[in-house]
């Protein structure tokens, strides 16, 4: 598949002279789109075509290594490789397995870059399949080769214990390659800007206008697009993972495309929604998606104990709950 299409630059002026102005630079990439505004100050010279060659080279690069819908990918090829056979990975995607294995640790299980054939087993994943119950045998059969103790990773080498073992990084990929596109951003000394990659976001300084940056955390409702709260998260990511729009109802039973990695079975409690603000990226997008599975309780026990600035929408009924953690009521300015 084709990650990267022909982009559109739509240029934002401002009709003062020697004013701040915001460019904003659009694309294609991992299967979704990006928008990026920089805030361009006179008094630092700004090659925006330079820029976006940049920022597209890197989301390529990104890609090169970490997508599952390339089957030449990095990850594609250590999917394909045997059991018992040592792998070298990049530096790149070693750090991305790295966080996410420590967020599967700190969730105790709940985010699993493994857990993909179950997805698709359900019919949440990019086969498509349709949309009926798996049985108790085909759970059991995934169950042999899912879960980060299925493979081993030594100093860049990653060896799978399990020839079925399949990494998919998508929960976090995209959040890592957010954070890959602000280095690059900072790199060429511009400190405004919002980046925004298939829904994950990213921050810092102001608007050209000298107003923060306003991020719209969306209400968890089906039938129509509306906003829950508006926030200011300061010089940081954020992102938001959600079961309401992505799930399927056979016999009166709604069946979540987020899957449980101990059960094998959709969630089925009441937390709709979480939007998690954090410094890195990655890191807010694997949370998010951890949090979520978890579960209002256990996500509150560990915002508040990890000191995570967390949002979340539990369903209560026909009314919608909100929960702000301790650390998001500090950090994150909200209206």
């Amino acid at each position: 598949m084709k990650f990267l299409l022909p982009f559109l630059l739509l240029f934002i002026v401002s009709c003062a002279p020697n004013q701040p102005v915001e460019v904003a630079i659009l694309g294609e990439t991992m299967g979704t789109t990006y928008s990026i505004k920089v805030v361009r100050k006179s008094e630092i010279p700004l090659d925006v075509q330079a820029l976006k060659d940049q920022i597209d080279g890197a989301l390529i690069q990104v890609n090169a290594l970490m997508s599952t819908y390339d089957p030449d990918s990095e990850l594609s090829q250590l999917n394909k490789t045997a059991a018992g056979i040592p792998f070298p990975i990049s530096d790149q995607t070693e750090f991305v397995l790295k966080e996410a294995i420590r967020l599967h640790n700190l969730s105790n299980g709940s985010l699993d870059v493994t857990v993909g054939p179950l997805v698709n087993l359900w019919g949440f994943g990019p086969d498509k399949r349709a949309e009926v119950i798996p049985t108790q045998s085909q759970l059991l059969e995934i169950a042999d080769y899912v879960g980060i103790d299925k493979f081993q990773m030594n100093l860049g080498v990653v060896t799978k214990l399990h020839s079925k073992l399949y990494i998919d990084l998508s929960t976090i990929a995209k959040g890592y390659g957010v954070d890959a596109v602000a280095d690059i951003i900072e790199e060429n000394e511009i400190s405004d800007y919002l980046i925004e990659i298939g829904g994950e976001m990213r921050v810092a300084g102001k608007k050209a206008n000298g107003n923060d940056w306003r991020i719209a955390i969306e209400k968890p409702i089906t039938n129509e697009r509306a906003i829950q709260k508006i926030i200011s998260i300061g010089n940081n990511a954020v992102a938001t993972s959600g079961d309401y729009r992505n799930y399927f109802e056979q016999d009166g039973i709604r069946y979540s495309h987020l899957i449980e990695p101990k059960t094998g079975y959709p969630i089925t409690h009441n937390l709709v929604s979480v939007t998690v603000v954090h410094e890195s990226s990655m890191t807010a997008d694997g949370l998010a998606t951890a949090l979520n599975v978890m579960g209002a309780d256990q996500a509150k026990a560990v915002a508040a104990s990890e000191d995570l600035a967390v949002f979340m929408i539990i369903k209560q009924g026909q009314e919608f709950i909100e929960y702000a953690s301790p650390a998001f009521i500090r950090d994150v300015e909200q209206d």
